[in-house]
C-alpha cells in the first residue's frame, strides 16, 4: 500500500499526509509499511495535543535517532504538557469569573434563581 492509499484507509488527513511527504519521509507513491504507519499516528497523536507542524517535525527526526534522543523528547513532551495545564487553569479563572457574576445576578434578584427562564 502507499502513503496515500493509508491515507484513504485509515482517514489520515491530507496535511499531514503533506507535511509527513515534505519531511522526506515517503512520497505518495512510496510504499507504506508499519514504520510509516506508526509515525503518521505518531504525527497525528502530535498534531492533536496541539505540536505545531515545526514541533512535529522536530519530535519525529529526534525519534528517528533513537533511545539516544528520548530526553530531549520528553523535554518537548513537558512542554506542551506545561502549556496545556496553563490553558487548563486559564479557563478554570473564567469559569469561576463567570460563575461569580451569575451568582450575583442571581443573589441581587435580578433572575429567577433556577436559571433565564426559571429553567
Amino acid at each position: 500500500m502507499t502513503i496515500q492509499e493509508a491515507g484513504e484507509r485509515y482517514r489520515i488527513p491530507m496535511f499531514v499526509l503533506r507535511e509527513y511527504e515534505s519531511w522526506g519521509f515517503g512520497g505518495a507513491d512510496s510504499p507504506c509499511g508499519d514504520t510509516d504507519l506508526a509515525r503518521l499516528s505518531i504525527l497525528l497523536t502530535l498534531h492533536d495535543i496541539g505540536f505545531s507542524a515545526a514541533e512535529v517535525e522536530v519530535y519525529l527526526r529526534l525519534a528517528l535517532q533513537g533511545a539516544s534522543t528520548a530526553g530531549r523528547r520528553l523535554l518537548l513532551l513537558e512542554k506542551r504538557r506545561s502549556a496545556v495545564l496553563e490553558q487548563i487553569h486559564a479557563m478554570e479563572r473564567q469559569l469561576q469569573r463567570l460563575d461569580y457574576l451569575r451568582h450575583e445576578l442571581r443573589q441581587a434578584g435580578f433572575v429567577d434563581k433556577r436559571g433565564p427562564g426559571g429553567l
